[in-house]
């Protein structure tokens, strides 16, 4: 019996299994944080090794990417398939900052393999995505000399930041990247095995907010009473955001969520897990309640949050017995279909300034503004990946929802003319993406490199 081109590619995927991972741990060691007050030179270390890295793997034309001031995209090619659709690959190179190095049980830029994982900042989020990508077509490049369908690929620098430069980008080179869809491997699964196709993601609203009620500190001893504290002040604003059950109470933007249909209320009824699972997998201490109300996966996938990501009036080294001067807090609102983020941003800021407690003056500056996005998987292609997924990880998958925000998604989906994106990635419960101890599983990575070969059979196909 003659020996199919996609068993040969996927031998070939088999055999550089060990290759595939040491692409992964190479491009871990490049501490590619994109934030303000890091080396950019690493940034660009990082986009320079994953352009050499895409050569290998053989495809064509590729080259860095500038875009004003952000940081170096990646793009390549391989173009070779006549009359076969277009399919564009997206990850992303730069990582998080690693945060608090004690928390961390080994370096964060040194990749380790342990208890069947691999460890590191960026072992998940992101380049675990990127050699995903590469792995698929050197199986069928060097396994069969050809790939199923035309390739484009492109490695963005600024992901963590907010992808600010996307939309020119795509503006500027909508030709380069046009395709007739679009893979982004930058999301997770439901559990460890579980393939998942991410259907609707979360936008973000981000503020920062300043109280301020005296021109300097004050002894606390001395002023304490009469004097109204900043700290406290922010914090009854703050709580005021939330009703008993942590559901966002910010008047008016409840009241525009979508509601689930039935399909997707009894689609999210029929995941596995419990509860309790979903204690463990959030790290919950014993006692803390899971709060809103529903299901946790409606009220962290459909139902808007509030989080407040940094608090600051003095720190525990400055402590003293003073009334601080002033407290500043970085706040944000995960948005859904169908708020609008300009809208949402209008709001919260009005909550926060509105009757501010003890007359204290309350400054309001908008950081950042996402929208959310929802895709409707009837297309041929969704039929396609969810065939890919069954063949590489051996178990039917699932559709979910992401309580996160993915800010290149929806100017992807706008920007080329809103062809299917299928969200995929290699993420878990487990894989602490953006904190301490970032770990992926070793044998999804690999199961995932599998259907993506699956996958370019599949699309070539149905996208024909």
């Amino acid at each position: 019996m003659a020996v199919s081109d996609l068993d040969q590619a996927l031998t070939r995927l088999e055999r550089q299994r060990p290759q595939a991972l040491q692409d992964l741990q190479d491009l871990v060691r490049i501490p590619s944080v994109s934030f303000a007050g890091f080396p950019p030179a690493e940034v660009r270390r990082s986009a320079e090794a994953v352009a050499a890295l895409l050569r290998r793997r053989g495809l064509a034309n590729v080259r860095l990417i500038e875009v004003g001031d952000a940081h170096p995209y990646v793009f390549g090619e391989h173009r070779h398939a006549k009359g076969a659709p277009t399919l564009l690959l997206y990850a992303h190179h730069d990582v998080q900052p690693a945060g608090d190095s004690a928390r961390w049980t080994t370096p964060p830029f040194d990749p380790v393999v342990r208890d069947g994982r691999l460890w590191g900042r960026g072992s998940a989020d992101d380049k675990a995505g990127i050699v995903v990508h590469t792995a698929a077509i050197d199986g069928w490049l060097a396994g069969t000399g050809k790939l199923p369908i035309n390739i484009k690929v492109i490695v963005e620098g600024e992901e963590e930041i907010g992808s600010a430069h996307l939309g020119a980008l795509l503006r500027e080179h909508r030709s380069l990247l046009a395709a007739d869809a679009i893979v982004l491997t930058d999301t997770g699964n439901f559990d460890t095995g579980l393939p998942s196709i991410t259907t609707a993601l979360r936008g973000l609203v981000a503020v920062d907010v300043e109280v301020r009620s005296m021109a300097r500190p004050l002894h606390s001893g001395m002023w304490g009473g009469p004097v109204p504290d900043p700290t406290l002040a922010l914090a009854r604003i703050l709580a005021g955001l939330v009703d008993a059950e942590g559901n966002l109470a910010i008047p008016g933007l409840p009241d525009r969520v979508r509601p689930l249909a039935a399909f997707e209320r009894a689609s999210i009824e029929r995941l596995p897990g419990t509860l309790d699972d979903f204690r463990a997998q959030a790290g919950l201490l014993p006692g803390t309640r899971v709060l809103g109300g529903r299901h946790p996966w409606e009220t962290n996938w459909r139902q808007p949050s509030f989080a407040i990501n940094a608090f600051e009036a003095s720190s525990r080294k400055d402590a003293r017995n003073v009334i601080n001067e002033s407290a500043w807090a970085r706040v944000g609102v995960r948005i859904v279909p169908d708020m609008d983020p300009v809208q949402t941003r209008d709001a919260l800021i009005a909550a926060l300034t509105k009757s501010p407690p003890w007359g204290v003056e309350v400054h309001v500056h908008p950081e950042s503004i996402a929208g959310w996005w929802h895709t409707d998987t009837s297309h041929p292609a969704f039929q396609a990946c969810l065939r890919a997924l069954t063949a590489g990880y051996g178990r039917e998958p699932v559709l979910i929802g992401s309580g996160g925000s993915i800010p290149f998604v929806e100017p992807f989906a706008r920007e080329l003319g809103g062809v299917p994106a299928l969200l995929i990635g290699v993420e878990d419960p487990y894989s602490n993406p953006h904190s301490e101890n970032e770990s992926m599983s070793i044998a999804d990575f690999e199961k995932a490199a599998a259907s993506a070969v699956h996958l370019y059979a599949e699309l070539a196909s149905a996208l024909k």
